[in-house]
């Protein structure tokens, strides 16, 4: 139940006036924090372009971000924020392939692998960070060969 402005008076929300103190009240508005949004749509109405393709390459999380983007319609026909979220997934891929395959390959080889491990582990942090920034410049960086496979994906889906 709504509350005066003026005074604090509890009031009906279909009446015009405070009954305490005679304020005009707005009739048939609720307030900001009881209105819900309509669907799950509603919810990143609010984010643009530029944000969503920065949100690709988040370090860790930005997979998330690229195959919500991916499936919403609402940047189907945007193709550098698809581009930047096919890059990012296809960057978040090369490190699960590295971090499952490569990484237990390279321990039955070498003994001592903690260095080469960090090293390339530190390489995509640092990749993700870097296009990060780049993408928040509003400039488009190419990652070989990933961005290859990302420009194929986008111009499938069109």
């Amino acid at each position: 139940m709504p509350f005066c402005s003026k005074c604090g008076f509890e009031v009906q929300t279909e009446n015009p006036f405070c009954s305490r103190c005679g304020a005009p009240q707005q009739v048939g508005t609720t307030p900001a924090s009881e209105k819900k949004p309509k669907n799950a749509n509603d919810l990143f109405s609010g984010i643009d372009a530029q944000t969503a393709s920065i949100l690709c390459y988040v370090p860790f999380l930005g997979w998330i971000a690229s195959i919500y983007i991916l499936s919403v319609d609402r940047f189907r026909s945007n193709n550098t924020v698809r581009f930047h979220a096919f890059q990012g997934l296809y960057l978040f891929v090369a490190w699960l392939i590295y971090d499952w395959v490569i990484e237990g390959i390279l321990e039955d080889i070498i003994t001592r692998t903690w260095i080469i491990t960090r090293t390339v582990r530190f390489g995509f942090t640092a990749a993700w960070i870097f296009l990060l920034f780049k993408t928040s410049q509003r400039e488009v960086f190419r990652v070989p060969f990933i961005s290859d496979l990302a420009d194929k994906s986008v111009a499938e889906q069109r």
